[in-house]
């Protein structure tokens, strides 16, 4: 049995707006542990979930099995954190809860059409969820406690390592570490002032009825993100991923009204609050990002030309110079580093944009790029210099130059086997029941010896 500790958060999607209203099956418990029950509804839903979700595809083999030891591994991590007097607060769990019921008006356009559909008010539908979010936090909580102490040394991973079949190790294509400065143009004055100006005649145009706020954003808006639905977004006054600028301007809105023309870090908005309840909303807003000339490129350039001068000659280490110049909030405080998928910092060239290949073509490692000018994902001029930190050739993995890569895997196999002895020290003292049902279930081999010792 492995403890991986995939535990599945059921009615996460669309299906979870048909179980308010009829039951996939007849239900009843499937499984127990201590006082902790598991429904036959739970694993049904949670797979019809996953399909509604599309990823079908991602489905294990026997995938009723598969989520219910999911569920019993939950059950037990549970249990035990109750025993180990675990708390969860209430501000933790609303938070949570604020979130996925965010998740689902964004899912199903705005609150009164997800009421509608479920059956039940949002202050119910946060009830439903309330217990299952608590049980996935004190797991959670019970694992960390479990593996908090996990450390790994280096003579482990060396072991680690030396117990891979030479034919089984991974073989690796160039990888690149990069760091970077980045400027941001400045629009002229002016420029900005007719921006501001024509967004006071959008509003101007929504007010008077002679065009709609959505027809209007689908026509001018500089955001690619929401233009194509009217500019709408699910905001909370409390969430940190929306510009503070903005949130405070939409929530000092009443239903309906449009804001005077404000400025965050992405550039100039109008905003129109739709509807609201409590620290909830859901606004449209029009982005217009004033275009920059060349004049104003050309200035980020030279600032970008003395930057590198300064950090070639010895005045400043290249993480200084990031602290001191770079515009870019992503990097800026991790030493303009450049992180690829899953966070590592070892990029592949398709992790990199084709302006990013040429800045790097001709670099030797430890040099800079001369200040580079390219698009990013919102369409803005940027300007950029680039430190290429390491370039590893073709080869297969090794300690030299693999060695974290093959440290997290170390780590990931000694927490696994420490999650392994947990749970065969305690599954013992637990009250386990399954149901015959799933007695064909290999992966619970497991669990149903303890759940004859307990019948026992």
């Amino acid at each position: 049995m492995k403890y991986t500790f995939t535990v599945l958060l059921f009615f996460v999607g669309g299906a979870f707006v048909q179980a308010q209203t009829k039951k996939v099956i007849a239900d009843k418990i499937i499984a127990q542990v201590g006082d902790k029950i598991i429904l036959r509804s739970d694993i049904i839903n949670a797979i019809a979930d996953y399909k509604r979700q599309g990823q079908e595809a991602q489905l294990p083999p026997n995938p009723e099995c598969a989520f219910l030891e999911g569920q019993l591994i939950q059950k037990a991590l549970v249990l035990q954190a109750e025993k180990d007097s675990l708390v969860v607060s209430e501000e933790e769990i609303e938070a949570s809860l604020d979130n996925q019921i965010r998740s689902f008006i964004n899912a199903y356009g705005t609150k009164e059409i997800l009421e509608e559909v479920a059956g039940k008010t949002i202050y119910q539908i946060k009830e439903d969820f309330r217990q299952s979010f608590k049980e996935r936090k004190l797991a959670d909580q019970m694992r960390g406690k479990i593996l908090e102490p996990i450390k790994i040394t280096p003579n482990e991973v060396k072991a680690y390592y030396s117990k891979i079949p030479k034919d089984s190790l991974p073989y690796y294509e160039s990888e690149i570490e990069l760091s970077q400065i980045l400027a941001v143009p400045k629009a002229s004055k002016d420029i900005e002032e007719y921006v501001v100006k024509q967004l006071y005649e959008y509003k101007r145009q929504i007010e008077a009825g002679v065009k709609k706020f959505e027809q209007l954003c689908k026509l001018y808006s500089d955001d690619p993100g929401s233009k194509d639905n009217g500019g709408q977004y699910n905001i909370n006054r409390t969430a940190k991923d929306f510009d503070p600028t903005f949130t405070s301007a939409a929530f000092r809105l009443k239903e309906g009204q449009i804001s005077p023309v404000i400025k965050s870090k992405f550039g100039y908005h109008i905003i129109q609050m739709v509807s609201r309840a409590g620290d909830d909303a859901l606004v449209r807003h029009i982005l217009r990002i004033p275009p920059v000339t060349d004049d104003e490129v050309k200035l980020s350039i030279n600032k970008l030309d003395s930057v590198r001068l300064k950090v070639v000659t010895g005045q400043l280490t290249f993480g200084e110079a990031v602290n001191k110049y770079s515009e870019d909030e992503n990097s800026k405080y991790n030493g303009g580093t450049v992180t690829g998928r899953g966070g590592t910092s070892f990029l592949a060239i398709d992790e990199l944009d084709k302006d990013m290949v040429i800045a790097i073509k001709n670099l030797k490692v430890g040099e800079y790029s001369q200040p580079q000018v390219y698009t990013d994902e919102r369409g803005k001029k940027m300007v950029r210099i680039v430190h290429l930190k390491n370039r590893t050739q073709p080869h297969i993995e090794n300690l030299k130059e693999d060695y974290n890569r093959i440290a997290e895997r170390a780590l990931e196999e000694k927490k696994q086997s420490t999650l392994e002895k947990w749970f065969k020290e305690h599954l013992p003292t637990y009250y386990i029941t399954i149901d015959k049902d799933y007695a064909n279930c290999n992966s619970l081999s497991d669990w149903w010896k303890y759940a004859a010792s307990a019948a026992n």
